[in-house]
């Protein structure tokens, strides 16, 4: 492969050297010598134009744009910059703010959770206190109901008796006599019902 590229190089240019000795002698005016001083001069002439040209009037130009395509990503960049730090402190502050709100609402169901216990444990002790004095109230009155019922058993006992020996014997008998034999009976029995 490289002799190859080698004597390719090697035909191309005694072929070129060939053709310049050809062009030499047929009258080719760009390789006689006799024109060079002009061809230098119409050469370096244009190219100094050129240079100038492209110095002074496009390159400016293109590096004006350049740097204002720099500056401008430049300001992109910063203005980016600043979103991202403005946009983490928001969300800083949001997590902030729900972090707070769940401790609020926290603090909020233990406060109302703790109302609620001492207004159920008040409640109840009034309650309590209710049943106890409806309770006592009950017991005072069943031994109130205990006294008066030997006392009306007695007299209802008494007047029955009564007026069962009346009906037997067709005579009235002495309430006292009947009194006493039902006293004595209900003392007797009465420790049994009564605890009396």
């Amino acid at each position: 492969m490289i002799k190859k590229i080698f004597f390719q190089l090697v035909f191309f240019n005694f072929f070129f050297i060939k053709e310049v000795f050809a062009a030499e002698s047929g009258g080719m005016p760009q390789l006689n010598p006799e024109f060079w001083i002009s061809q230098i001069f119409w050469l370096t002439l244009t190219f100094g134009i050129l240079y100038f040209v492209l110095s002074k009037l496009i390159l400016p130009k293109i590096s004006a744009n350049l740097e204002l395509r720099k500056s401008q990503i430049q300001e992109n960049i910063e203005a980016a910059e600043k979103q991202r730090e403005s946009s983490e402190s928001k969300l800083r502050e949001y997590d902030e703010i729900i972090q707070k709100s769940k401790l609020e609402a926290k603090n909020i169901f233990k406060d109302a959770r703790e109302k609620m216990l001492k207004n159920i444990n008040s409640k109840k002790e009034i309650l309590d206190k209710q049943i106890d004095e409806e309770i006592s109230n009950a017991e005072k009155e069943i031994e109130t109901l205990k006294k008066g019922a030997a006392e009306k058993i007695n007299k209802i006992a008494i007047e029955t008796s009564s007026d069962l020996v009346k009906k037997l014997i067709g005579a009235e008998v002495n309430n006292s006599s009947i009194s006493a034999i039902v006293n004595d009976l209900s003392k007797k029995n009465g420790n049994k019902y009564y605890g009396s």
